[in-house]
């Protein structure tokens, strides 16, 4: 038994220097050297290696089960889900709906300011909602580029509007999982998410207009922003405060869709915006129908996940379930059982493949379904888009499974808690940089799940202490996470694969960074300020 330690060096600030020294290594590489993710989260990786070995003193035995626990990972669930939205995605190209797909975002609004308002922000959110896992991402950055945006743009652009979502992922899972983990009841800390992230939720939709256009375009688009954020924050508010997080995404990205359809019915800005090098939008008239039915794979991905999340389909698969026969739950050797935590707990990891009730296979009937209600489609453009989906996210998929393997190994050798401890120690300054630690945790595992699951007790251990509020703290981790999924390497590398710049990651990172840290560092400031009104 091996027993893990977050201060191997005698000295709490020193050992988390330590274990940070990967997640330096992985930036310089990126943005300072500009190497592919892949080199660079291969350098990171041997980084991490020797921090763990050498400097935590983690046996070869866990290192090797904690690599593997990330491969498996990476391949199911987060590969298996990518894949099957990008498939679907290219489905759609394939037989022309997406055609009329983009008429119709056009018919609402030929200016490229309020398609952003309408594609990354709120058919976003409703994807973050229905599947998570970089789903929303990839298709919003897809879509963007096929309406005439750069590729570094479109993906800079859908990472940074993901962050009025990301918090509450597929059906409000994060926030139920940091409740879990923290001992807290999932409707405290749902309206403690009100209180943390929804003034900077009300902000993400100007902050892309100024991207996009600068003052001025903020000048001449006021009403639809106004609109946008006013509708999608109150509804989300409102869903959190007294329904709780589950369809806080889902409500919120789709009133505000309808909000921007109906408002441009009856307003346009005076100047239409294009990004430069964008092709004019094709005037096409299209019917309602067939609008209804070009959009319909959509639909068909939301009624079949939003069937996957239901407790009764859920607890058909539970331990003692009728159909818990087709989970394989496999314990990891070199982890469970042979690794022990500070806290005295003995290490239980496994990996869970879940072939049916999978998120991957709900989007994977959605493409059959479509694939089935579309005459224009045979069987080899079924195999044709598998294909091409395959060969542009290899790359991507692969940097992903590095991310892991290296976020596993730091999470089982103590580096993370060391990190998160270590900003703990503060003190009374420690409401100001919770966000900080579910930050590190999300550019880690590109997890907000995981990042609750790692630091949430710790947040609510330093509250107790603190005698500050725990909801506040944990929200404030599950807010800081979101900034960092603006540049986690799982997020850039699924919007590098979606725009076809696989390889290319440190493009996209250069352009996301600073919004990264700008985000953190008014959820920081607010999260400090928070703590000592509710004091």
């Amino acid at each position: 038994m091996w027993m893990q330690t977050t201060d191997p060096l005698g000295s709490l600030v020193l050992s988390a220097l330590v274990a940070a020294i990967p997640i330096v290594v992985f930036l310089v590489a990126l943005v300072g050297l500009r190497l592919s993710g892949i080199v660079a989260g291969l350098i990171a990786l041997v980084a991490q290696l020797v921090v763990a070995t050498l400097g935590f003193g983690m046996p070869l035995s866990a290192v090797g089960g904690a690599g593997l626990l990330g491969v498996l990972t990476a391949v199911w669930p987060i590969a298996y889900i990518i894949v099957m939205a990008v498939w679907l995605y290219k489905l759609a190209v394939a037989s022309g709906r997406f055609d009329v797909i983009r008429s119709s975002i056009g018919g609402i609004s030929k200016d490229q300011r309020i398609q952003v308002l309408l594609i990354s922000f709120a058919f976003g959110a409703f994807l973050e909602g229905a599947a998570g896992f970089g789903v929303p991402i990839a298709i919003c950055a897809a879509l963007l580029v096929q309406l005439g945006f750069r590729p570094v743009r479109a993906a800079m652009i859908s990472l940074v509007a993901n962050a009025g979502a990301g918090a509450y992922g597929a059906i409000g899972i994060p926030v139920i999982v940091g409740a879990q983990v923290g001992g807290l009841e999932v409707h405290e800390l749902s309206r403690a998410m009100v209180l943390v992230l929804q003034p900077l939720t009300l902000l993400i939709p100007f902050l892309l207009v100024v991207i996009l256009d600068g003052l001025r375009g903020l000048r001449e688009t006021w009403p639809a922003t106004l609109v946008v954020t006013v509708v999608f924050s109150g509804v989300q508010a409102g869903v959190l405060w007294f329904l709780g997080p589950e369809l806080a995404d889902l409500a919120s990205g789709l009133a505000a869709m309808v909000a921007l359809f109906l408002l441009g019915r009856v307003w346009q800005p005076r100047r239409i915006h294009r990004e430069p090098g964008a092709p004019e939008p094709e005037e096409r008239r299209t019917g309602l129908r067939e609008v209804v039915t070009a959009w319909s794979p959509f639909y068909i991905l939301t009624a079949v996940i939003l069937v996957w999340s239901l407790p009764a389909f859920k607890n058909l698969f539970a331990s003692g379930g009728p159909l818990a026969g087709l989970v394989a739950v496999i314990p990891m050797p070199g982890l469970t059982g042979s690794v022990q935590t500070p806290s005295g707990d003995v290490v239980t990891a496994a990996w869970s493949f879940t072939p049916l009730n999978a998120t991957g296979t709900a989007i994977l009937i959605a493409v059959l379904v479509s694939f089935w209600t579309t005459p224009s489609l045979g069987a080899r453009d079924l195999g044709r888009a598998l294909a091409a989906t395959l060969r542009e996210l290899w790359r991507a998929l692969l940097l992903i499974a590095i991310i892991l393997v290296l976020a596993n190994i730091a999470n089982y050798s103590g580096g993370s808690a060391s990190m998160g401890t270590a900003l703990a120690a503060v003190g009374p300054l420690f409401p100001l940089l919770a966000p900080i630690i579910g930050w590190i945790g999300v550019f880690l595992t590109g997890s907000v799940v995981n990042n609750n699951t790692l630091f949430a007790p710790l947040q609510v251990a330093t509250a107790g202490q603190l005698a500050v509020d725990p909801a506040l703290l944990v929200a404030a981790n599950t807010a800081g996470g979101t900034a960092a999924k603006v540049i986690s390497p799982q997020s850039i590398a699924i919007a590098a694969g979606a725009v076809g710049l696989a390889g290319r990651e440190s493009e996209i990172l250069r352009a996301s960074l600073w919004y990264s840290l700008g985000i953190l560092a008014v959820i920081c400031l607010w999260s400090g300020l928070l703590s000592v009104l509710l004091a």
